[in-house]
Parts: structure tokens; sequence; C-alpha cells
């Protein structure tokens, strides 16, 4: 009696010891996945935060286009028409080509 009485309680101690390891091993695997669930929460987070950022540049940017649009009268009735902006832009590099020509004159009549 004695003796199966011994093997009940080394059974009863093995179990406890193999119930407590595996305590350990949830309590280590719950942790884990409470570590990997917090990760996805705040790559989450990052990416919302990266996509609203990038939702109000491109609001930012078609304001911009279409403020743009409007000041050079690209945009419909009422604005400048298409030859205007031609002649506006064939001027402005008529001038910059005799405000160049212009200093390159002075420069060559200095040096003389």
């Amino acid at each position: 009696m004695s003796s199966s009485r011994t093997t009940e309680e080394t059974y009863e101690a093995q179990n406890d010891q193999r119930l407590d390891e595996l305590h350990s091993k949830i309590r280590t695997l719950r942790g884990v996945t409470t570590d990997i669930y917090d990760d996805a929460e705040r790559q989450h987070l990052t990416l919302d935060d990266t996509g609203n950022a990038f939702s109000s540049l491109s609001m930012s940017l078609s304001q911009s286009s279409r403020r743009a649009a409007q000041a050079f009268g690209l945009s419909g009735a009422g604005g400048v028409r298409q030859m205007r902006i031609i002649i506006y832009i064939v001027g402005s590099f008529l001038a910059l080509w005799l405000v160049w020509k212009t200093k390159e004159i002075w420069w060559v009549g200095e040096s003389a």
C-alpha cells in the first residue's frame, strides 16, 4: 500500500510540475500575443496617420492646382485667353534675353 501511495504521490508531483510548466508556457504565449497585438495596433495607427497625411497633401495640391488654373485663366469662363498666356511667356523670355544682352554689352564695354 505504501508503494502505491508513493507512486501516486510521484505521479501527482509530476503532474503538478508539468501543470506549472504548462502555465509558464501559456503566460509566455499570452505575453507574445499581447506584444504582437500592440505592435499591430501601433502599425495600424501609423498607417492611418500616413494615409491622412497623404490625403491632406492631395487635397492641398488639388486646391493649389485649381487656384493656379484660376489665376492663369485656364479654368473656364471669364479667364484669360490662351493667347494672352503665350504672349506673357514669349514676352518674359524676350525681356530676359534683352537683359542678358544688355549686361553683356556693359561688361564688354567696361573691360575695354
